[in-house]
């Protein structure tokens, strides 16, 4: 994926680390997002019989540690991928 992103002339960052801010205490990697495509996008990759809450919360997790506006959440176990793409939004 980071690949075809890259290709297509997209600046594309994996394994982003997320810094986590907790009053004066700073965690250089709490988190990483899978990709970041643009400064803009996350993409966030799995592959499970289903995509659950827990995903979703880490997706908006990430959003919101980040301060970005949308993130793919894209479950490759999926017959048709189409099934398993699901849009995230960040007070849009």
């Amino acid at each position: 994926m980071f690949y075809k992103i890259n290709k297509s002339g997209f600046f594309v960052e994996k394994e982003k680390s997320m810094p986590v801010i907790f009053e004066e205490v700073k965690l250089d990697c709490g988190y990483r997002v899978d990709l970041l495509v643009e400064n803009k996008l996350i993409v966030e990759l799995k592959s499970v019989e289903s995509l659950s809450e827990i995903h979703l919360a880490q997706t908006l997790t990430y959003l919101r540690l980040g301060n970005f506006k949308l993130a793919l959440l894209i479950n490759f176990n999926e017959i048709l991928l189409k099934n398993g793409i699901r849009r995230v939004v960040n007070n849009l």
